[in-house]
Parts: C-alpha cells; structure tokens; sequence
C-alpha cells in the first residue's frame, strides 16, 4: 500500500487555524454567472480534469502534536447544489474533508476554498481553469474559436514563504517591482513634507457596530461598475484602484458615525500579494497585510484630497523591500525557531489567537483586490461576470474585475446596509453607474 504524502502547512496557514470560529470560517468565495442554467453532469467531468492538475488540493488537514499538516486524499470531489449560506464552515476538526467545495446554483458556479489551503491567487487559478473546462464540454460542438489555453505555469507544493524568508535564502531585487504601486505623481510626494504617521494605538482606533444576523448568516451586497469609468476617477486623482476604493470606504464608515465631536481614527487591513515582488508562481498562500489608517477631524469638510495623499504615502512606505523583508522574516523566524517547534500545537493554537485578538483590535474594515480574471478569447460569450468575497468579522469588500464590469463585494456580519448606501451614494455623485444586488438575512426580510 502506497504511503500517503504530507505537507508542512505554510506560515500563513496556522493564524487562519487558530483564529477561525463559525462566524470568521475564514472561507472565501468565487463565483461565475454564466449565459445558461448549470449542468451539474458537466460541472462534475469539469472539476475532475481540473483537479488532476492541482496536487494541492488533493489534501486534507490533519492534526499533529506539534503543527498542522496537509496529508493527500484520495478520490474526487463532488459538485454540490448549493444549500447552506455563502462562505459556510469548511475546515471540521479530525475530519479527513477536502478544503474546497465547488456549488452550483440556477446559472452560477460558485468555488468556496478555506484559506488555510490557498489564497486568492491561487484559488483563482484553479477557478479560471475550471470555468474554462465546462465551458469547453458545454459547448464541445461549437467551440472551434476557443483556443486551447497555454499549460499554466505554476507550483503546487511549494513554500514560497520558506522560500524567500527563511535565514538560508535570499530574495531577488524587488524595488522594479513596486513601481506599479506608485501612483502618485512623485513631485506631490516629493512637495509634501509631512512625516508618515504613527500607526494608530489599538485603544484609539474605531469599531463598527450592529445587530448580527441571526444564524451567523453573511450580509452581501453585490455591486457593478463600469471599469473604465472607475479606473479614470482614480488616475485623475493619481492613486491607485486599491487606494481610489479604499479611501471611498473609509470616507463611507465615517459619514454614517452618528457622533463625529471628537477625532475619529479608521482603520483598514489590505492582503498583499508577495507574488507581484517575489518571483513565485506557488498555489499556497504566498501574502502579507497592511494596515492604513486616517483620522478624520470634526472640523473637516472635504476630506478625500488628504485622504488619497495619506494612503498613498503609507501604501508606498509600508510595500518598501525593508519593510516586507522585516514583516515577514519575524513571522518566519517565530515558526522556525527551536523553542516554538518543541512547543504542543495546542498551545501554539492559544499564542496565535492571542496574536490575533489584539490584531483584531487594530482594525476597523478591511477589504481585498483580486484583480482581472483572465480567461481564454470566445468565454466572454458564455461567462457574463465573476464575484469574490470572505467570511467577515467586521464590514469588508472585495474587489475583482472581468471584461469591462468591476464587482464590488460588501460583506458583512451585521444586518445593517448605512455603510454600503453611503458607498454607492459617493460613486453615484461622481457620475459612476452603479447596479446592486442584496441577500436577505433577518426573519423580517426572507418574509
């Protein structure tokens, strides 16, 4: 009998094991709104070919004494209908379950991975590779004009983290690499004398609060924008998509406060994907986060000028090849140093939720950019758009773009939708077309 393969898990993975609960399950969601009615048959021929070529999520989780491993499983996910609420618990302790499930509802396709396995990018490659088999066993006869995509170039197994951090590797020259990121012209930057704030103290930094839906049930709100027309807002004010966004949503949690006398400092946690300075074509998690901040003044009108300055300053500082280096080598250093390795997983367990407890208090939303789905010239004919959003704690969004069509995903635990209104009402003063669609999840709204 051949012995089963195991996997250390990477550094990423064990916060995500010891912070999740029901509420934060930390599971994210990709889905696909296709022209035609989900056929489940072809669904299922679709993710076998397509999970033949990603070892990664041929594993399961499994518990040791001292960390958390990935050990291969064997058989064939199944396509489900989709039953449960969006972004359900994936991840059961001693249950040898796959860490993904591909769903399916009237025309959509939905693919939920819990981010233990994988993170956006990697989850969207196995996504886009999916969507392109159904669609080529859908419409077998008719597809002569769809080209057979390139083998995607990419690498299962491997711990890019390890990789670039660890004491014995180094890391390529990453500075070319950031200057995408810099979006401001560099004469303000180089004109604006201020020095980069301090990062805020958790005491001081301002919570959202509301009424929890019932059953831990998520709130989403899916919005649609044109890209073009949103792109060009951000570049006249010289920033980023990220920042443009971000510096709205922040703007939005403000304005719905109801006691503004006093300043208010709002936080915001943003992924990094390290792919975009390391070279890695890894499946596993390969990110880090940022926190921004701003603290908006009573006696302020018109904040969005400095608010786009200040994010874009604090973007620039903090995405500094020092300032990744550093991040990431103590996050490496902690999980290879020889104390922490002799110490029971449990207690490890316990340290990274206190770690994460007090992350927890630094942050007010958070949001994510998935950036473009690319998929093989002809399937825009048979996929009309895509959606991306996670689990929350707290008020979030997601970003990700397809053909012409940005979708912004509100996620939220709360039943409230002030903060989402006050989002779209900022877009549409600035002339952005804006369609949306909400879940319902109070009693009163399912009635």
């Amino acid at each position: 009998m051949e012995k089963k393969r195991w996997v250390r898990l990477d550094n990423a993975s064990n916060i995500f094991l010891a912070a999740r609960n029901e509420t934060d399950t930390k599971v994210f969601r990709l889905s696909a709104e296709m022209t035609e009615i989900i056929d489940p048959v072809l669904l299922q021929s679709a993710l076998q070919a397509t999970y033949k070529e990603y070892p990664l999520f041929h594993n399961v989780l499994r518990r040791g004494i001292f960390w958390y491993y990935l050990e291969e499983r064997l058989g064939t996910p199944k396509v489900q209908p989709e039953t449960s609420p969006p972004c359900s618990p994936i991840y059961h302790y001693d249950k040898r379950e796959f860490l993904f499930r591909v769903l399916y509802h009237k025309d959509r396709i939905h693919l939920e991975v819990f981010h233990a396995l994988t993170d956006g990018t990697g989850a969207l490659w196995f996504f886009e590779d999916l969507l392109t088999e159904y669609v080529r066993l859908r419409q077998a006869k008719v597809l002569e004009s769809l080209d057979k995509p390139e083998q995607r170039e990419k690498a299962d197994l491997e711990d890019s983290f390890k990789r670039y951090f660890s004491k014995k590797k180094k890391y390529a020259r990453i500075e070319a690499s950031i200057d995408p990121l810099k979006k401001y012209k560099e004469k303000e930057l180089a004109d604006d004398k201020k020095p980069l704030e301090k990062k805020p103290k958790a005491a001081s930094v301002y919570h959202v609060k509301g009424e929890k839906t019932a059953d831990h049930r998520l709130r989403v709100i899916e919005i649609s924008v044109p890209l073009k027309e949103t792109l060009t807002l951000a570049r006249k004010e010289n920033v980023s998509l990220t920042i443009y966004m971000t510096a709205l949503y922040m703007l939005a949690v403000y304005r719905v406060k109801e006691d503004k006398s006093k300043d208010t400092t709002i936080t915001m946690s943003i992924p990094i994907n390290l792919r975009q300075f390391f070279p890695s074509v890894s499946v596993r998690n390969f990110f880090s986060t940022t926190i921004v901040s701003y603290t908006f003044k009573p006696d302020k009108e018109d904040y969005l000028p400095e608010l786009y300055a200040t994010l874009a300053r604090q973007f620039e500082a903090r995405l500094q090849k020092d300032a990744l280096e550093k991040r990431l080598k103590q996050f490496i250093a902690f999980e290879f140093n020889p104390l922490t390795r002799i110490i029971f997983r449990p207690i490890k367990d316990g340290i990274l939720r206190l770690v994460n407890y007090f992350i927890k208090k630094k942050i007010t939303i958070a949001m994510s950019n998935l950036g473009r789905v690319k998929l093989p010239e002809g399937m825009e004919k048979y996929v009309k758009q895509t959606f991306f959003y996670t689990a929350a704690i707290r008020p979030q969004f997601c970003l990700i773009s397809y053909q012409e069509t940005l979708t912004i995903s509100f996620t939220s635990p709360f039943v409230e939708t002030d903060i989402h209104r006050e989002f779209v009402r900022l877009l549409t003063e600035k002339g952005v077309p804006v369609v949306m669609d909400v879940n319902r999840v109070s009693r009163e709204e399912m009635e």
